[in-house]
This record gives structure tokens, C-alpha cells and sequence, in this order.
């Protein structure tokens, strides 16, 4: 029951039953209400927006009624259109894991800016961006820069075709690698509108266990590589319960010629300064990464194997050149901005404080489910939080064990609502499923998200949602 006394010492409106008076409350105002009132500026952006841009504007993550417009960001604050304090773990969908506007990154960019932004040549830059890449990252031989997450895996896929002479990928179901044809099949965000029937059928989606891709790998001598979210589909939100599944893997796609392609674009330098890969111990053929690569500006970078990168430059079978031209390709700006990041994470403790940082919130988040007595569920591994509402594991809380057709099926009960209430509370969770720490995240920004997680919980009590 929501009591007088709980929910005044939250400060929630109420309302009293006129019933029972003093012994139970209703909130005066639904979360949706309190979200369009909230958020006034920002609904009114998306209507200009609408006759200007698809949507009304281009956040990748859907948010309904609609998205908040935020004008600044410092640290571990965002300010929106309305001019609202909210505690940002969206974190440029994990790529600032230093916080936003990091001094020294923003002062670096800023004298780039006035040396020029774009050559059209190479420049030293692009070395010692490529040398902090190498020096990190375990399977780094080559470094290959690129401008997006998205268009890294699209050249892993084409190298590891053009490497093995195979046509086909396999990719494991829920797992994402941006929204290009070839890994939009069973990824949970993209749809199959405007891909050709004969690209889908170059695409095997599985299960991500490793006796199915080994029975595949059998029977089909047509897979030309394999690609993987390190951590799980979904940035972790779906772990993969399997702890030598990465190293099984690693040995079945070494039996059978096949490429390895581990998807780090949202895992690299988060989840160790290594990667996952490093976490791990498992090389792969081939490596996607971009966000925290770039320091948060638009950039991407693809590492792996000499002679499959050598495909690029000067491969030992001239037939095998493969062109890789682009614009922003190891753009001036972007390179700045990631040799400047790279240098603090690999000299610093950033990885150590997110981490110290993420696992205080996990503990705050799990006492504050015990205190209300919802049913829910938090893991994580390193500075990525996830929580599931309406589901009990007994995991060591990295790993859920938990299958994922039932954290799936509460995301799409809970994360909606949740991610809005949050909201109202101050709070922007990363799709109402979890939470990006950054080194920036301290103690106060803890304590903050862990009282507005217990106010929203409350909210989706109330209205039947928890």
C-alpha cells in the first residue's frame, strides 16, 4: 500500500481518498501527465520539428510521447530545453565516459578547430590516434579509422568476405551492429524495410549458443565470418550466460576458417581499458569500435590481423585490395579528440572510478527494490548497469543467468514507463533498461538516481505497472 508518509516524504502531488483519509493516497497526476508538463519545450520542439525532420528530430532511441531536447551538458549534468537538472546516464550512448565537456578533451578540440578541421590529407594525427589504438587494444596489428560504429562493422563484414572468398555472416539474435542491411535481421531495433531478399539470405541469425553455431560451421562452408556484441545483445542488457562462450567461439571459427568479427563499439575502453576482449582473453580476427574510440565525436575504428587489414593497403594478393574511401575518415577534430581521451584513460583511473561508481548505484538500485518490495532484478559488468523490473535471478549480478526471452519480455512491460518516470524524477536512463556510468558520476549523482528510483517506483505502483 502507498502510505501518507511515503509518499509525502517524496514530495509526490496526492491526492486523498476521501474513503480512507489518512490511510491511503492517489497521485494527482499520471507520469505521463507529469512528463508532457515537465517537458513543455521539448514537446513543442518535436511539433516544429515534424515538418522539418522525420520524427521530428533524430535521437536515435525512441521515446514516447516524445524525446527531451538538451541544450548542455557538463559532467554527469545535462540541462534541457525547459532548463531541468537531469542526471544524464545516456552519456552519448556510452561513448563520454569521462563526462561531458572533460576540460582537457574540449580545450584540445578547440585549439584543433583553429588549426583547421579537414586537410584532405593524412595527418600525424592519425598515427598517434592509430599507436594509443595498438597500444590498448590486444588484437590491434592494424588501424583502420572510419566515421561511425555502423560503417566499421559494414567493413569487417566486406574484409571478412573478401578475405575467405565466402558470401555468408552469422550474426546471434538481439544483438546489435548499427542498422545497415547486413545485421538488421533479429537485432530488437531495426526493421527488414528496403533490404533485398537476396541480401537477407546471406545472413544466418542464431541463438547465441555455441553448439548451434557449431553445427552450423559443420554443415555450411559458406560463412564467411561471424560477428558478436562482446558483452551481449544490447550492450549487455541480454548477457550471454556462457562464460567460455567468447573462447569456444574464438575456437570453432578458428577450425573452420572463419573470421571473427567482436562488435566493441559500445564495450571498448568501458569494459576494461583493453575492451572486452581484454577482460576476456579472447583475440579476435577483427575488432568494431567507435564511441569512446572518438571521445565522443563522430569516428569509428576497425583493428585486427595483418594480413586481413593488409587488404586496405598492400595485400600480399593484389587482387585482394579492397578500397576504403571516406570524408571523415580520421578527420583532424575526431582524431584530437580521441589521442586526448585515449592518453587520460590509458595514464588514469577512469575505468576504476566508473566501475567503483557503477557498482554503488547496482547496491542502491537492489536496496531500493528490497525497501518497496518490487520484483526486479540488477546486473552489470564494469561501468554498464541494467535493471529488470519483474524478474528474480540469483546470478552474481554481472551476468544475468536469467533466460532472455523473460528479460526481454519485461523490458517491453517496464522500460517505457520506467525511462519516463525516471524522467520526472531528473533521471535519463539509457532506454529504461540501464544506466552508463562515467568517472564523472559521483557519490552525490548516485545518491540522487537512487531516491529517484525509489519515487518512481512508487509512480509505477500506483498506476498498476509494478
Amino acid at each position: 500500500m502507498v502510505t501518507w508518509d511515503v509518499v509525502q516524504s517524496f514530495g509526490i502531488p496526492i491526492k486523498l481518498h476521501s474513503r480512507y483519509l489518512s490511510e491511503e493516497v492517489y497521485l494527482v497526476a499520471t507520469i505521463m501527465e507529469r512528463y508532457t508538463q515537465k517537458f513543455r519545450m521539448s514537446e513543442e520542439a518535436v511539433r516544429r520539428g515534424r515538418s522539418l525532420i522525420p520524427g521530428g528530430g533524430q535521437q536515435s532511441r525512441v521515446v514516447r510521447p516524445f524525446p527531451v531536447f538538451v541544450d548542455e551538458a557538463r559532467g554527469a549534468l545535462k540541462w534541457d530545453a525547459d532548463g531541468n537538472e537531469l542526471v544524464d546516464y545516456m552519456m552519448g550512448f556510452g561513448s563520454m565516459i569521462m563526462g561531458h565537456a572533460e576540460p582537457r578533451v574540449t580545450e584540445a578540440i578547440t585549439r584543433r578547430l583553429a588549426q583547421g578541421t579537414h586537410m584532405g590529407t593524412t595527418t600525424q594525427l592519425e598515427l598517434r590516434w592509430a599507436e594509443l589504438v595498438k597500444d590498448l587494444v590486444p588484437s590491434a596489428e592494424k588501424v583502420r579509422f572510419t566515421a561511425s560504429g555502423t560503417e566499421t562493422n559494414l567493413l569487417a563484414i566486406r574484409l571478412a568476405r573478401g578475405f575467405t572468398g565466402k558470401k555468408k555472416i552469422v550474426k546471434f539474435k538481439e544483438h546489435y551492429h548499427g542498422w545497415q542491411d547486413y545485421v538488421s535481421l533479429d537485432s530488437g531495433i531495426n526493421t527488414q524495410v528496403g533490404i533485398p531478399e537476396e541480401t537477407l539470405s546471406t545472413v544466418v541469425v542464431l541463438e547465441p549458443e555455441i553448439s548451434e553455431v557449431e553445427r552450423l560451421l559443420e554443415n555450411d562452408k559458406d560463412i564467411a565470418a561471424v560477428i558478436v556484441e562482446a558483452t551481449g545483445g544490447h550492450w549487455g542488457q541480454l548477457p550471454i550466460p556462457n562464460p567460455r562462450f567468447l573462447q569456444d567461439l574464438r575456437k570453432l571459427t578458428s577450425k573452420y576458417g572463419v573470421v571473427m568479427i567482436m562488435d566493441e563499439v559500445v564495450c571498448g575502453f568501458r569494459i576494461s581499458r583493453g575492451g572486452a576482449q581484454e577482460r576476456f582473453d579472447v583475440i579476435p580476427d577483427l575488432t568494431s569500435m567507435a564511441k569512446i574510440v572518438a571521445g565522443g565525436l563522430p569516428g569509428g575504428a576497425l583493428v585486427g590481423r595483418d594480413e586481413i587489414m593488409d587488404m586496405l593497403g598492400s595485400p600480399a594478393d593484389p587482387s585482394l585490395y579492397m578500397a576504403h574511401p571516406g570524408t571523415f575518415n580520421a578527420n583532424p577534430v575526431s582524431a584530437t579528440a580521441g589521442i586526448t581521451t585515449l592518453e587520460i584513460l590509458a595514464e588514469e583511473p577512469i575505468n576504476e572510478t566508473a566501475d567503483a561508481m557503477a557498482d554503488l548505484l547496482k547496491g542502491g538500485l537492489r536496496n531500493a527494490l528490497t525497501k518497496l518490495e518490487v520484483t526486479g532484478h540488477v546486473h552489470g559488468v564494469a561501468s554498464v548497469v541494467h535493471v529488470a523490473l519483474g524478474v528474480e535471478c540469483d546470478c552474481d549480478g554481472e551476468v544475468c543467468t536469467q533466460p532472455h526471452s523473460g528479460l526481454l519480455a519485461a523490458a517491453r512491460a517496464h522500460s517505457q514507463p520506467l525511462k519516463l518516470a525516471m524522467m520526472n524524477e531528473g533521471i535519463d536512463m539509457m532506454g529504461g533498461i540501464g544506466f552508463m556510468v562515467s568517472s564523472a558520476h559521483g557519490e552525490n549523482e548516485i545518491d540522487r538516481t537512487v531516491q529517484a528510483f525509489e519515487r518512481s517506483l512508487i509512480a509505477l505502483r500506483a498506476e498498476h505497472v509494478v
